[in-house]
């Protein structure tokens, strides 16, 4: 493996994080710190606990989960379109490097950014609720696993677009929406019955439960089937990935 070039690629990404750090790092913290002020204080006053948990704690799993799909899909879309646009990825493909060594650098500063941002916001969040992490372990590993395969997604969606509409269509228009009606700022078991079976068809309940056990304890869904989806999803854009280097998709004149 050419570790070189992967740390090239790496340190190029997290400096242009460091370069654009009120856009980078302020301003989604600053957001999501809005977000638990607003539905924490204007909602938790009306709702004292959910589950036996506090509104205020209960929502953190959900806001970092927010945050880190869509700024995981946002930092590797914007980081494999400007190349692609500006042309400079035929230098990229042409270069000593193989195609997977691009994807785990790129992929990997997207994940990187996102991973800090989720600590910060929870640290951000400690300074609001009472935390206790009853699965710290647990924790770590749905934040590394949905920070690495929403970046995949974001990396794909990179290569998709060939316009800045369509790298904001996505994420605006389904991963935002998704994330929402996943149980963010509720618990699934609150709604009617017909609501809480449409709803385990949305991928991000499973996302958003697994990350909620790993604090409290308690879950939507079983952590068995949490996993099974972050890592079948996982999956399905490694598969992808793997199809677009293969043809050349959207990388290739």
């Amino acid at each position: 493996m050419n570790l070189t070039a992967v740390r090239a690629i790496y340190r190029f990404e997290m400096a242009r994080a460091r370069r654009t750090l009120l856009q980078s790092v302020v301003s989604p913290v600053l957001s999501t710190s809005l977000y638990f002020v607003v539905f924490g204080g204007a909602i938790g006053s009306r709702i004292s606990e959910i589950q036996g948990i506090s509104y205020g704690a209960f929502i953190v799993p959900g806001l970092i989960m927010l945050m880190l799909l869509t700024q995981s899909v946002s930092n590797a879309s914007f980081a494999i379109f400007f190349p692609k646009f500006s042309g400079t990825i035929y230098e990229l493909l042409s270069a000593p490097i193989s195609h997977f060594e691009i994807v785990l650098g790129y992929v990997g500063a997207a994940a990187t950014k996102s991973i800090i941002l989720g600590l910060l916001i929870l640290a951000t969040a400690s300074l609001f609720v009472p935390l206790q992490i009853a699965h710290p372990l647990w924790m770590l590993l749905f934040l590394v696993l949905t920070a690495m395969t929403f970046s995949l997604l974001g990396f794909i969606i990179g290569i998709w677009a060939d316009n800045f509409e369509k790298l904001q269509l996505v994420p605006l228009l389904v991963i935002t929406p998704l994330t929402f009606l996943g149980g963010t700022f509720y618990s699934i078991d609150m709604l009617p019955p017909i609501w809480q079976t449409l709803t385990l068809a949305n991928p991000v309940v499973y996302l958003v439960s697994g990350f909620r056990w790993s604090f409290f304890g308690i879950s939507d869904v079983s952590l068995v089937a949490s996993l099974g989806m972050i890592l079948l999803f996982l999956g399905l854009c490694l598969a992808i990935v793997a199809w677009i280097f293969r043809t050349g998709y959207r990388i290739r004149p």
